[in-house]
């Protein structure tokens, strides 16, 4: 076996790890979820009759569902999402268009959003998040040059989102999907390179018909109004926010203790879902509200971090996804975190991992076995370019006996069509050469 043979070899046997920091915060986010859904949601569930714990374990049964999803999506090399990318706007609309179908979609609190699907319902908004992140990003990936360019490449994308957020207005009514989508949309274009300028059109074309939705509807007026007053009204439309207040006030700086909420005893509306923060604000004050916060925030950094390096090793699919994914977790706790300390109008977005709820916790675990699948891969890759330099062994690498580094290639087997098709682009710059 020649030099080439030998090397190729040896880096095929070359691992990754998924990213530590990454999954150790993913692990106590969703730890803390099952703690406080149990403590936040024992008074609702007594009170509906179904048992004091029904809640918890259909939270940890979703979530048991869940890390089986995010496995299957570590274990799946990124190539492969990315074959199956192309048709994903299509089967996002489809799912958001099923729920007309009589017998099909669900209605419920005056929104028709849901799939039956038997033994359990389903809120396809969720799963179309992370189709339309994985479609920008290959699109992202194949057309980056075009989107920095040119003004037909950049409307393609903003046509096909505009598109599904019409669907979720009209059909589903759910405003803050939508405003959600629109945000991942527009701030995966500019870390895709997009001209800030010419995006300026689009936006201020867009703004002006996300206030007139908000103006068709009277109570999404009303949730603006008692946003700007909700003591005005404390017992109709300013309810939920000034329960959630009472709640944050009364857990001052280290909390009431946990299970000691009161708020949660049939007083704050939808405690274990969409105001599960204040309880958690009411049980463990603004420490455990900063904890969570610092969380999120190192979760979303380290999501940022892994997609840069994804950029500069010229793994552009890669890098986008987990852009997309960092943008979709932080400015989904960013609203739902602002929404119960009353900085934002009432909406109904989970907090993730935390939140009680079966289609946001499986759709957001399997976002984040993609997240650190990228982490893996990156770090496969840049163990294999330090192999290629010939550099002494990555702190922390566990590289195969067999895989220790070598001398440098020769410039005969650098020439050969065979080494382009073993090695990454990336590896040939590291070789010194062009990709």
């Amino acid at each position: 076996m020649n030099d080439f043979s030998r090397q190729a070899t040896r880096l095929d046997e070359i691992g990754g790890r998924f990213d530590p920091w990454l999954l150790g915060i993913v692990c106590v986010l969703a730890c803390l979820g099952v703690v406080m859904v149990g403590s936040a949601s024992i008074a609702i569930a007594e009170g509906r009759d179904a048992g004091p714990f029904y809640y918890l374990v259909r939270h940890v049964v979703f979530l048991c569902i869940g890390a089986g999803l995010a496995v299957a999506a570590m274990r799946t090399e990124m190539k492969t999402i990315e074959q199956h990318s192309q048709w994903l706007p299509l089967v996002a609309l489809v799912l958001l268009v099923l729920v007309l179908v009589p017998g099909v979609g669900v209605t419920a609190k005056g929104a028709r959003r849901w799939l039956n699907l038997g033994v359990l319902t389903f809120q396809p908004v969720e799963a179309v998040k992370l189709m339309l992140i994985v479609w920008l990003s290959s699109y992202l990936a194949r057309f980056r040059d075009e989107v920095s360019a040119t003004w037909r490449a950049m409307i393609k994308v903003l046509v096909v989102a505009c598109l599904l957020v019409g669907i979720l207005l009209v059909v589903h009514k759910d405003f803050g999907s939508s405003a959600l989508i629109l945000a991942i949309t527009a701030g995966m274009l500019v870390l895709g390179g997009a001209n800030l300028p010419r995006m300026l059109l689009p936006v201020l074309c867009v703004l002006p018909a996300l206030a007139l939705m908000i103006l068709m509807e009277p109570y999404r007026v009303q949730r603006l109004v008692s946003y700007r007053d909700p003591w005005a009204d404390p017992f109709g439309t300013g309810y939920q926010l000034t329960n959630a207040l009472m709640a944050v006030g009364r857990g001052e700086w280290f909390g009431v203790g946990l299970g000691a909420s009161v708020q949660k005893l049939s007083y704050l509306p939808e405690a274990h879902t969409d105001f599960i923060l204040a309880v958690i604000a009411e049980e463990l004050g603004f420490v455990g509200v900063f904890a969570i916060i610092a969380l999120y925030a190192g979760l979303a950094g380290r999501a940022f971090w892994i997609g840069l390096k994804c950029v500069e090793m010229k793994r552009h699919f890669a890098g986008y996804c987990a852009f997309g994914i960092a943008l979709w977790m932080s400015l989904q706790s960013f609203v739902s975190i602002g929404v119960n300390l009353g900085l934002l109008p009432t909406k109904g977005l989970t907090l993730p991992l935390i939140s009680s709820g079966g289609s946001s916790v499986l759709l957001t675990c399997a976002a984040l076995g993609v997240l650190l699948r990228v982490s893996f891969e990156l770090d496969r890759a840049q163990r294999k370019v330090a192999l290629l330099r010939g550099d002494a062994q990555m702190p922390g690498a566990a590289m195969p006996a067999t895989a220790q580094p070598l001398p440098s290639v020769t410039a005969e087997a650098r020439g050969t069509s065979r080494l382009r098709q073993r090695v990454e682009p990336v590896f040939e710059r590291a070789l010194g050469r062009p990709a």
